[in-house]
C-alpha cells in the first residue's frame, strides 16, 4: 500500500479529503481508481459531465441542470473538474451536513457567481430541475409547486424580498433553515445530484 506508483492518489490530496469529507481512505482510493479509468487525463470537462448526467437520466432533459451543477462544482473556474473538486462536491451533496448542502445549493442558484441570488436565478434553476422530473412525478406535485414558476415563487417568498431584490448566502441559509417547506424544496433541488452520485459509484 505504501508504494507511490504513478496513478495513485497523492498523499496530500488523500489527507485533505479525509479531513474535509466523511469518506474513508479506502473509499477515496476506490473513487480515484474509478475516476482515472473514466478520465485518464485526471479531469472532467463540462461536456463529459453533461454526458454522465444524460446517461443517468435518459428519460429527461438533463443538459441544462448538468451545466449548472458543473458550474457550482468548478470552484476554480477552469472549465474542468479535477478529482478533489469532484469528491468535495460529492461529499457536500450526498453526505455533508445540512449547512454544507445549503452552501452548495446557494452556489447552484448563484448563476452569475456574484455572491447573491435573484428571483430570476431561482426561476432559472427551477426550470432546469423541472426538465428532469418524470411526467408521472409532475402529476403528483402539490398545486402550488407543480410548475417551475410556482416553485420559484414559493421559494422566493420565503425571503420576503421584492422581485428585483437579491439574497446573500447567509440570508439564504438562515431563511431555508427556518422554513420546513423551503428546506424540503431545496433538498429536492439537490436530489438529482445525489441520485447521479449514487449511480456513479458503480460506474465512476
Amino acid at each position: 500500500m505504501g508504494n507511490s506508483k504513478s496513478g495513485a492518489v497523492s498523499k496530500e490530496i488523500l489527507e485533505d479529503l479525509k479531513l474535509h469529507t466523511k469518506f474513508t481512505e479506502t473509499e477515496i482510493v476506490q473513487w480515484y481508481e474509478n475516476f482515472k479509468k473514466q478520465c485518464p487525463e485526471g479531469r472532467i470537462t463540462k461536456e463529459e459531465f453533461q454526458s454522465i448526467y444524460t446517461r443517468f437520466f435518459p428519460e429527461s432533459d438533463a443538459q441544462t441542470y448538468a451545466q449548472h451543477v458543473f458550474r457550482s462544482f468548478d470552484t476554480n473556474e477552469d472549465g474542468t473538474l479535477d478529482f478533489k473538486e469532484y469528491i468535495i462536491a460529492l461529499h457536500m451533496t450526498s453526505t455533508g451536513k445540512t449547512t454544507s448542502k445549503l452552501e452548495w445549493a446557494f452556489s447552484l442558484f448563484d448563476v452569475d457567481r456574484n455572491g447573491y441570488i435573484t428571483k430570476s436565478e431561482v426561476k432559472e434553476i427551477c426550470t432546469a430541475i423541472f426538465k428532469l422530473i418524470p411526467k408521472d412525478e409532475l402529476a403528483a406535485l402539490a398545486e402550488d409547486e407543480n410548475t417551475a414558476e410556482k416553485r420559484a415563487n414559493k421559494l422566493w417568498n420565503v425571503f420576503e424580498k421584492g422581485d428585483n431584490d437579491r439574497v446573500a448566502e447567509g440570508e439564504f441559509i438562515q431563511g431555508v433553515l427556518d422554513n420546513e417547506d423551503a428546506l424540503r424544496l431545496i433538498q429536492s433541488s439537490g436530489r438529482p445530484v445525489k441520485d447521479a452520485c449514487q449511480k456513479a459509484q458503480g460506474s465512476f
